[in-house]
């Protein structure tokens, strides 16, 4: 068990993730997809955010750290919702750029692929079902 520290998430990964504008990808995330802010760091230095028992770090450009380049995919955040029909239409009204609409997969999961006003991109995933991975040819590793 780690030791508990409220200066930080609880979540045992936690992405940071560069944005231009710290105070307004904020307010975007937790508008578009339901994110709400634990803590602010600075005005406009870092931010962290939580969904579920999960978390994401919203930092600023210094450095050599910079949000996404147009057409370049460096990374992608996943993200387990209760209904991704639904999650994806709140996206979609506050302007996020659908890249794939909720679609079933043979594995149990309902997902859908979003991109944020940053350029990050994220997959929503709603559980169907619990699909043993060597039904879909995946392999149980360890």
């Amino acid at each position: 068990m780690l030791q508990p520290n409220r200066s930080v998430p609880s979540a045992t990964v936690i992405p940071v993730l560069i944005y231009p504008d710290v105070r307004e990808a904020v307010v975007w995330l937790s508008a578009a997809f339901g994110f709400t802010e634990r803590l602010r760091i600075g005005e406009n230095h870092r931010s962290q955010l939580q969904f579920g028992d999960g978390a994401v770090i919203v930092a600023d450009v210094r450095g050599d750290r910079r949000p996404p380049t147009p057409g370049e995919v460096t990374h992608s955040v996943t993200v387990r919702v209760e209904d991704a029909r639904a999650h994806c239409e709140r996206a979609r009204e506050h302007g996020a750029r659908i890249l794939m609409e909720p679609t079933d997969f043979e594995y149990g999961e309902r997902q859908y692929n979003a991109e944020d006003l940053a350029g990050h991109q994220w997959t929503f995933s709603q559980t169907l079902a619990d699909v043993a991975p060597e039904r879909w040819g995946g392999v149980t590793a360890g």
